[in-house]
């Protein structure tokens, strides 16, 4: 590490506005923060938004970027003039305090501040949470310093070295890591029903009707705890109102590491921390990847967890509630088998990957490239 007196290191971390960038990236700030360092995130007005979880301490800058994957034409003309204005932003700022090392954790949000990192030569890599690089991620791939992947083996372009690290976890989800699981039976169960940062229609869709299709001696012992869209809210409310069935339906949970410790089981998108936070905690899950992810990424994510024997995928194009019906209830009637998942999605965590993510970035604070 650089030292800068009684100030500390500077670490920039760069994320895009999701829970998949932006949760990762809170862990590795956490542990740093711990560690003396000092912590800044660079990300655009949108990502600031879902940057609540991040220590008072970590200073939120915003810096304009843009995409040319979304908009119209007219958004599309102005992207280049939006990202080279967050770009010269960016060097500005990084001039004034300079970080000793940069990290961008994906997103369109990160390209300012990793090419500004690279204007000015700073220490710089990138860490890829999903078993197929976005975007940006491939693009900045042979342009950092080095490169560190949360899910293997991963999709990079040729030729490109990486570390597996591990997907880093909030210490939230660290403290309930290795929970005991207690497998279905005859007495109150839970399910965990989230799907990304922003909910998923499909999952409100679908999953209300696999509940309700359940038989009485399961249905009647559950709870649920629903993660919807705003505009799905009420409508999901009503069905299992309806259909007697106890739920909690909420846009957010703010309380995310204790429902899935009590889950006997999640059913989730498959992005790449929500498959490290189910993993941490040891809970069988049924995944719904996202179809329209870049490069089919929620795939990669979901058929890592499958292999380890830990979860059940279902294809978007396959999933009806019937079908989904059988699912839970095969697991729901095995408990020998949901606890035998549970051990297998805790065998394939990796609780050390916020301290494996630290050491490369100290590492190249301390003048070492590992790519």
């Amino acid at each position: 590490m650089t030292g800068r007196g009684d100030r500390g290191p500077l670490l920039l971390i760069a994320a895009g506005g999701t829970g998949g960038h932006m949760f990762p990236a809170q862990a590795l700030a956490e542990l740093l923060l711990r560690r003396g360092w000092r912590v800044k995130l660079s990300t655009d007005a949108r990502g600031a938004r879902y940057a609540g979880g991040f220590s008072h301490v970590v200073q939120v800058e915003q810096v304009a970027s843009a995409t040319f994957a979304r908009g119209g034409l007219v958004a599309k003309l102005a992207a280049p003039f939006r990202i080279a204005g967050g770009i010269a932003s960016a060097v500005a700022t990084m001039r004034r305090d300079r970080p000793d090392v940069v990290i961008g954790f994906g997103g369109y949000p990160t390209i300012p501040a990793l090419f500004a990192a690279r204007l000015l030569r700073l220490p710089r890599m990138i860490h890829e949470q999903n078993g197929v690089s976005g975007r940006v991620n491939r693009f900045f791939a042979r342009r950092v310093h080095c490169v560190s992947c949360g899910i293997w083996p991963a999709d990079l372009p040729e030729g490109v070295a990486a570390i597996h690290t591990g997907n880093p976890v909030r210490r939230a989800i660290m403290e309930r890591e290795g929970a005991p699981y207690i497998p279905p039976g005859d007495y109150p169960m839970s399910i965990l029903v989230i799907g990304g940062s922003q909910g998923a229609r499909i999952l409100s869709d679908m999953v209300p009707g696999a509940i309700a299709a359940l038989p009485d001696g399961i249905r009647h012992h559950l709870r649920v705890s629903h993660q919807a869209r705003a505009q799905d809210c009420d409508r999901v409310r009503a069905f299992y109102a309806d259909h007697g069935i106890d739920a909690d339906v909420r846009t957010f949970f703010t309380d995310i590491p204790r429902r899935m410790g009590e889950a006997q089981l999640v059913i989730s998108r498959a992005g790449a921390s929500s498959v490290a936070d189910i993993s941490a905690i040891g809970r069988p899950a049924i995944l719904i990847p996202f179809a329209r992810a870049t490069g089919d990424h929620q795939t990669a994510n979901a058929r890592a967890l499958v292999q380890a024997g830990a979860a059940v995928m279902i294809p978007e194009s396959a999933l009806a509630p019937d079908m989904l019906a059988g699912q839970i209830r095969m697991i729901f009637d095995q408990p020998k088998a949901a606890t035998k998942m549970a051990n297998a999605a805790r065998e394939y965590a990796r609780p050390g990957a916020t301290e494996a993510l630290a050491e490369l970035v100290e590492g190249l604070a301390a003048g070492e490239r590992a790519a």
